[in-house]
């Protein structure tokens, strides 16, 4: 019989080994490694919970559903309800900007999910023999990640032109979780559909779900770049306006102009001051990000954290419908907010 820890390496190793690859293959470096731990964490709670919950939809109908039955129409899809949870929380948050780090994200679930199905499994079944433990490490582990990132990245196409959007205008709408959802749950159940012929559902997940990401992580990161660039020459050409009393006289500073006249000089200086800061911040940010995606060292240190406490500062002496209309009006969307939220956990961080 062979030893307990090869079982064991070869049913949890290769999703922990998928994951990893995909982290170093992320030009931008945004899901830090305490980021994956919390969602490898969350996903693996989201197992032990989906366990009662499959055995409790189990109990409740025994005559109708069959084992068989059950693992490939209903579990798919209480399972991947579940593991879509931390990522709708995620975006709910604001969390996720790029294709790349929904992937690397949804991913990470999924991930958790396995190790502590696996786990469970391996506590279970320890009599196993080898073939099973590739069928669960190779093929079961890969298809609950590769199903969890296909969720993220489908949420983020859907999103994706709301999230650019000035942020004034965005507005939430739970359909557009659906298709990342369906295509979860497609997946998930035809995987337990050749329960039959594992090794073939292995194989074709072995070879699908990598080759899928890699393409993802392609194609998201020359999106990534052009918006990314697009936004850096306007949000530069913003501050220079702003620099060169340019802005005054465009709509958005005759807007603020407006506002700034009924408030009182102090506050009004406030409001300069914030609409200034904030863009000196977005510029920063997508400096920050251009250079990660040269693979760059940037420093970030006190001078960073400094503007970031002013700018916090600044909003909670202006309020917030005065802190919306600036960024209304500089048409600013969840994007850029996101941009500044990465920069400011960087600087904190010192970790570039």
């Amino acid at each position: 019989m062979e030893p307990f820890y090869i079982k064991a390496l070869i049913a949890l190793a290769p999703v922990v080994v998928c994951l990893i690859a995909f982290e170093r293959l992320d030009a931008f470096k945004l899901v830090s490694f305490r980021d994956i731990v919390l969602l490898l964490g969350a996903g693996g709670a989201l197992a032990a919970v989906s366990y009662y919950a499959n055995g409790g939809v189990m109990d409740r109908f025994p005559i109708i559903l069959s084992f068989r039955n059950y693992s490939q129409f209903v579990a798919p899809f209480v399972e991947e309800c579940l593991k879509c949870l931390p990522i709708i929380l995620l975006f709910a948050l604001n969390r996720v900007g790029y294709m790349i780090d929904a992937a690397i994200s949804g991913f990470a679930v999924g991930a958790g999910f396995a190790l502590v199905e696996n786990m469970f499994y391996l506590h279970q079944f320890a009599g196993g023999n080898l073939g099973v433990w590739m069928v669960r490490g190779l093929g079961t582990g890969i298809m609950h990640g590769g199903a969890s990132a296909i969720f993220a990245v489908l949420t983020m196409v859907m999103y994706a032109p709301r999230l650019r959007a000035s942020v004034d205008r965005f507005r939430w709408n739970p359909l557009l979780f659906m298709p990342g959802l369906a295509g979860a749950i497609v997946l998930h159940g035809a995987f337990n559909h050749f329960s039959d012929a594992p090794a073939v559902a292995m194989a074709v997940v072995l070879g699908a779900v990598p080759l899928s990401l890699f393409f993802i992580f392609a194609l998201g990161e020359t999106y990534a770049h052009r918006w990314l660039a697009h936004d850096h020459e306007s949000h530069t050409k913003l501050l220079y306006d702003i620099e060169t009393g340019v802005f005054e006289e465009s709509d958005a500073g005759r807007a603020l102009a407006g506002l700034s006249s009924r408030l009182d000089q102090p506050a009004a200086e406030d409001l300069h001051h914030y609409v200034r800061t904030n863009v000196e911040l977005v510029v920063k940010a997508e400096n920050t990000l251009l250079a990660l995606e040269e693979h760059e060292k940037v420093a970030l240190g006190a001078a960073i954290r400094e503007q970031f406490h002013r700018l916090h500062l600044l909003e909670r002496r202006l309020g917030h419908a005065l802190v919306m209309a600036v960024r209304q009006h500089l048409k600013f969307s969840r994007d850029d907010l996101w941009k500044m939220h990465e920069l400011e956990q960087d600087g904190s961080r010192k970790r570039l």
